[in-house]
């Protein structure tokens, strides 16, 4: 089983992906992939730096390039079960499609939890205040296939998982998900 995560910042795919991890699936990350394309090229790896490599690759290699890079190591492994985080664009879930075990969950929470979190993060590069963060996110949300959709990829979700904030009930919603349970949100 391969499941893919995408959210909001903040919406909880961190989390989700690394319950995922302590019942055994293996981690990817795009973020990672990027992340490492920037120290290749001596690029800060702050958000938005991030993001505008993620969509310069996009554009020059196309619009799965990053999940391409996933998949190969997917076909590599001798493991059975993954989860793949930080899927931002649609061309990323076509590729990631092209396994026939591959299911996406929509990570969704309130936009003011989801800045609390940001903010207890700390992390440089992020909004410092709930209207800076919204306007990032607008700005964030492209309609450009090489750029971030991340509205389109929660409307291509198999499933939208809330994570309003209660972690006990976001790992009954997962262990359900994953034993193939269905459960309305």
């Amino acid at each position: 089983m391969i499941i893919g995560l995408t959210g909001k910042n903040a919406s909880g795919k961190g989390v989700t992906a690394e319950y995922l991890k302590q019942k055994g699936f293996v981690y990817f990350s795009l973020s990672d992939e990027l992340r490492e394309e920037a120290k290749e090229r001596g690029i800060e790896p702050i958000r938005e730096n991030l993001i505008k490599l993620g969509n310069e690759l996009r554009e020059k290699f196309g619009p799965g390039y990053l999940a391409s890079r996933i998949n190969k190591k997917i076909a590599e492994s001798n493991d059975e079960n993954f989860v793949v985080d930080s899927i931002r664009s649609p061309g990323e879930i076509y590729e990631l499609r092209k396994n026939s075990n591959f299911m996406l969950l929509g990570i969704d929470a309130p936009v003011e939890l989801r800045f609390d979190r940001a903010v207890s993060r700390g992390r440089h590069g992020d909004a410092k205040t709930l209207h800076e963060f919204i306007e990032m996110e607008e700005r964030e949300n492209f309609n450009k296939s090489s750029n971030q959709q991340l509205d389109r990829c929660l409307q291509m979700a198999d499933r939208i998982v809330s994570n309003d904030g209660h972690l006990d009930r976001l790992h009954e919603r997962i262990d359900s998900l994953v034993s193939g349970e269905k459960e309305d949100e």
